[in-house]
């Protein structure tokens, strides 16, 4: 009999101190406490990771050794355990090929449906295609010009893995004794292929040879018909040497397989009975679903293969200042180097022209000689020591030459410096549908898959609803379970506050909130019951409409019987539980402890639980007594970005701005690509920079813009909040100067774990050894030279106040404050860390495992740490993500005080008691996609309230005071003035 709860007993994984909780099974449970109190450790490193080895171990034996061995948890027993799932809020995927339609396999059920219910048109007339017969396929060869070298062969086998050898054999019984596998030709009779069984192969057998004539119509009608016999319906016609006019229609056909060489001369031309434009001459290839994927050569665009964007020379990158004379003009182009100087000296001569002269006083024809070529011979003379050589030809231009040499290069070096001068375009050929045009011409009720693509979630399930009453039945009895599929997963999306994002956005921009909604739909729509599903904090990235909805389906998924265990700090995700574990009583080492257990309620009345006073309403986060106001503004013009509607902002400068809305409504596009790059590509005259679309920004009184986001501080093990602060250069240096340091002539650098001398060369100071788990994730274990101490032993020797250096690193901000008490440098910079909210996070805490937020808040504090000149214009991005109320506070009082310094903070936030400090804010929607975009209000929050467009507004109903109008929450209005 199964029990009823997961229990667990003597956790000790991180700071949790001999723990013991237990979690009801088939209920929604929410771990919250302070950043840092262990929430992660518990619901993370302790419950799913048992859950995980236990599931590994019981794989079998050959199995495991691809696995590799995981530790178990520091836990004494954990029982009631169910297969887990982890949620968490990695990024789906940084290949540019993922999108989102792909990661939700959406685009493999679109792919089935176009392939089995679409109808083929023409790309160049937009006819729809009909069947075409053996004989108009020999009109259209014997079209070509007379003694033409031509095969005809049946492809009789495409991108199949096999040997084949039994094939070969039934070729050879039936008179066939020629056939090219991969592009390569083979005598059956003499050459066997040995094909390796694991690799994709094509096999063509040559069914004839023949040269094009009147008199060889008989003959070429007869081996057609055979081709197309042995093929199903298919033929291939290779020319060895195609005439230059030769175009006898048909689709051109790629090299693939595993012998599949370099493209040579010929030319390749499939003709298919089934598919073909009469009008047009042009045959399409077989329809099926790998014609609609981009990562599948017959389906990818072939000019762009399926990526949707190309690289070509920018213009403005080449020519960042026009005044500049000739010789110094072309950036890429260095004058002192003779390759460059012979180019040039020659082309200025040509046309008359010191070089001496600037680039902008030249006539724009000679301008365009030098970027993109003459068209009359130019002389290049050049010096050997055999006397002067001349040469006459044309000058080939600029950006030709960097555009050959970055094809033809070998030298990493030689791309990556050209690279600095290219930008990143949508492909011409596909328009960024990454698709190839006989499947873009392919429609379902008059609409083609790359427009199904380019729909947001919500526009693509009203898309599909009700498609099947505009099918026949046959078109109906196919199309019937896919559309069902189709409309489920789209609708899944939707239920947890995704319907903005568009099928063919890239996956690799999308936040971490935003992938762990992906993947929290996909669960929903596997139906699984019985689970553990473990979640880190779901409601980031979203506004408090949407979070309603994103509890319904939390609700949905313990309703089919599932466990749900979630790390979070949201109130009404707190309300909608079924059970609290409130973790603390402080962060780090004062934490680890069940403070509180219970139903919601239970947590308000738990005296020792600071959630539970943030929840009750004994303490709340203040509302500032007064709104700044000022009379300078930065003003954005004409902003049309993404779904942007033609926007004119205006952001009061010296004030603290919130830009609010629903998600999806533009909000990151606003501040990131527009108005960042912008300020960014202007003030730094940085051409390497490309802002959203816009008219202008017109500001005064900025000196400097910092973005302060939450990308990683570091890539590596090797990267620390203590070494990107700067505090660790002060820590070294403290231990240089200790007495057995100083007797050793150990100097600061001795204590650096990025050098040799100081550092265990086992794992390179790392302090882990990387272990390569094949197809699953890389996994870092601890060094077992240095245990995890990054240092040698001579290094370990030296001690501070009783303490080593790897002391130091593994302790906690607030117990390095204590630790360093009398150094007011230190002091004052780890303050900085505890001011945000950081005081639990360890000093040598790898960059790697740290959150989004965290990032941010670290680098927050750096910034913080620089001597304030004012006039700066702060952007952040959700800073409150992962922080509980208490620490919030202290955030909020942090962007307070760099703007009392005289700078201005704009912030990206949906947290309302950060919404309720601003002095402005600016709500964007009223939705989101394309239904979003626009101003729906700017001003203080309490103005906000009144604007019934607004959900924001609505919603700051219920935390500020004064306000008489009734919001969603009025029940639970209390505290909204601050602490009593």
């Amino acid at each position: 009999m199964s029990k009823d709860v997961i229990e667990v007993r003597g956790a000790e994984e991180h700071n949790l101190k001999d723990l013991d909780v237990t979690i009801p099974r088939e209920a929604f449970t929410v771990v919250t406490g302070l950043s840092g109190s262990g929430k992660s450790s518990l619901a993370f490193e302790t419950v799913y990771a048992e859950g995980q080895r236990r599931y590994i171990e019981s794989l079998s034996a050959y199995a495991r050794n691809f696995l590799g061995q995981m530790d178990k948890p520091q836990v004494e027993n954990v029982e009631g355990l169910s297969p887990a799932i982890s949620i968490d809020q990695k990024n789906a995927a940084n290949n540019p090929r993922s999108t989102v339609g792909t990661v939700t396999e959406l685009h493999d059920y679109l792919r089935l449906l176009y392939a089995r219910v679409g109808t083929p048109h023409c790309p160049e007339c937009g006819r729809e295609v009909g069947e075409q017969s053996a004989q108009q396929m020999v009109r259209r060869i014997l079209e070509l010009p007379e003694g033409t070298r031509a095969k005809i062969a049946a492809p009789v086998v495409r991108d199949q893995k096999g040997a084949f050898e039994d094939l070969f054999d039934e070729l050879v019984s039936e008179g066939y004794s020629r056939v090219e596998v991969d592009g390569e030709t083979f005598d059956l009779a003499t050459d066997r292929p040995d094909l390796d069984e694991n690799y994709d192969h094509t096999v063509d057998v040559v069914v004839d040879r023949v040269k094009i004539a009147d008199d060889a119509r008989s003959r070429i009608t007869d081996s057609v018909e055979t081709a197309l016999e042995e093929a199903d319906g298919v033929l291939k016609v290779f020319l060895p040497d195609p005439p230059a006019e030769a175009d006898i229609g048909g689709s051109t056909a790629r090299a693939t397989g595993d012998l599949a060489g370099e493209t040579d001369e010929r030319s390749v031309v499939e003709f298919s009975e089934a598919l073909a434009c009469t009008h047009c001459g042009i045959d399409i290839s077989e329809i099926e679903t790998r014609s609609f994927s981009f990562n599948s050569p017959h389906g990818a665009c072939p000019e762009c293969e399926g990526i949707g964007e190309a690289k070509e020379v920018d213009e403005e990158l080449v020519i960042q200042n026009p005044e500049k004379p000739l010789r110094e003009v072309f950036e890429p182009w260095s004058y002192s180097r003779s390759y460059y100087q012979t180019r040039l000296d020659a082309v200025a001569a040509h046309f008359g022209l010191s070089l001496d002269t600037p680039f902008a006083d030249l006539d724009s024809d000679i301008q365009e000689a030098f970027l993109y070529g003459t068209s009359e011979q130019v002389v290049f003379e050049r010096r050997t020591k055999n006397g002067t050589r001349r040469k006459e030809k044309r000058f080939e231009g600029v950006i030709p030459n960097l555009e050959r040499r970055h094809v033809e290069t070998e030298s990493s070096g030689t791309r990556d410096h050209i690279e600095k001068f290219m930008a990143t375009t949508t492909c011409p050929a596909c328009d960024g549908t990454r698709i190839k045009p006989e499947s873009r011409a392919v429609l379902i009720d008059d609409t083609p898959i790359t427009a199904v693509n380019r729909l947001s979630i919500g526009d693509a399930l009203a898309h599909f609803e009700g498609m099947e009453t505009d099918m026949t039945e046959r078109e109906r009895t196919i199309a019937e379970e896919i559309l069902k599929e189709i409309r489920a997963r789209l609708g899944f999306m939707c239920e947890v506050g995704l319907e903005y994002l568009t099928l063919d956005r890239q996956a690799a921009t999308l936040s971490g909130g935003e992938s762990q909604r992906i993947r929290l739909a996909t669960q929903i729509g596997s139906g699984l019951v019985g689970v553990l599903y473990v979640l880190d904090e779901p409601s980031i990235g979203l506004h408090q409409r949407d979070n309603d909805r994103l509890l319904n389906t939390l609700a949905e998924l313990r309703d089919l019987g599932n466990t749900l265990l979630v790390v979070e700090h949201d109130e009404e995700t707190m309300r909608r539980a079924d059970e609290v574990i409130d973790m603390g009583p402080g962060p780090g080492k004062r934490g680890g402890e069940v403070v509180a257990q219970g139903p919601v309620e239970e947590i308000e009345r738990a005296e020792r639980s600071i959630t539970g006073d943030y929840l009750s309403g004994r303490k709340a986060i203040p509302v500032p007594e007064e709104r700044r106001e000022s009379d300078d503004e930065l003003v954005i013009r004409g902003a049309r970005q993404h779904n942007l509607d033609d926007l004119d902002v205006s952001i009061p400068l010296g004030c603290f701005t919130a830009i609010t809305g629903v998600s999806g409504s533009g909000k990151s596009t606003l501040m990131h690509d527009v108005l960042y790059k912008g300020l960014v590509r202007e003030m730094n005259d940085n051409r390497s920079v490309d802002p959203g679309e816009h008219d202008a920004i017109e500001y005064d009184g900025i000196e400097t813009v910092r973005l302060i986001d939450q990308s990683p501080i570091g890539r590596t093990p090797r990267s620390n909040p203590a070494t990107y602060t700067g505090v660790f250069d002060y820590v070294r240096k403290r231990f240089a100067e200790t007495k057995l340091a100083k007797q050793r002539g150990y100097e600061k650098g001795r204590f650096s774990f990025n050098v040799k001398g100081g550092r265990c060369e086992a794992c390179g100071g790392q302090g882990t050894v990387k272990i390569e788990m094949n197809f699953l994730s890389d996994v870092h274990v601890p060094c077992e030279e240095c245990g995890g101490a990054r240092y040698n032993d001579e290094t370990l020797d030296v001690t501070f106040k009783g303490k080593t250096i790897a002391d130091v690193l593994d302790m906690s901000i607030e117990e390095a404050y204590d630790f360093f008490e009398a150094d007011t440098r230190l002091e004052r910079r780890l303050q900085l860390l505890r001011d945000v909210g950081l005081g639990y996070m360890r000093l040598g805490q790898p960059s790697t495992t740290l959150s989004g937020g965290e990032a941010q808040r670290v680098k927050l504090a750096e910034e913080l740490g620089k001597k304030q000149t004012g006039d700066t214009l702060y952007l952040l991005d959700e800073p409150t993500t992962g922080l509980h109320s208490a620490d919030e506070r202290k955030l909020i009082d942090v962007l307070q005080r760099l703007t009392d310094n005289g700078n201005s903070v704009v912030v990206v936030e949906h947290e309302l008691d950060l919404v309720k400090n601003a002095d402005h804010v600016i709500d964007l929607g009223p939705e989101g996609g394309e239904h979003g975009g626009e101003i729906v209000a700017a001003d203080t929050p309490e103005a906000l309230t009144g604007v019934e467009d607004s959900h924001t507004g609505r919603y700051l109903r219920d935390l500020l005071p004064g306000v008489d109008l009734e919001g969603p929450r009025a029940e639970r209005r209390v505290g909204a003035a601050g602490d009593d």
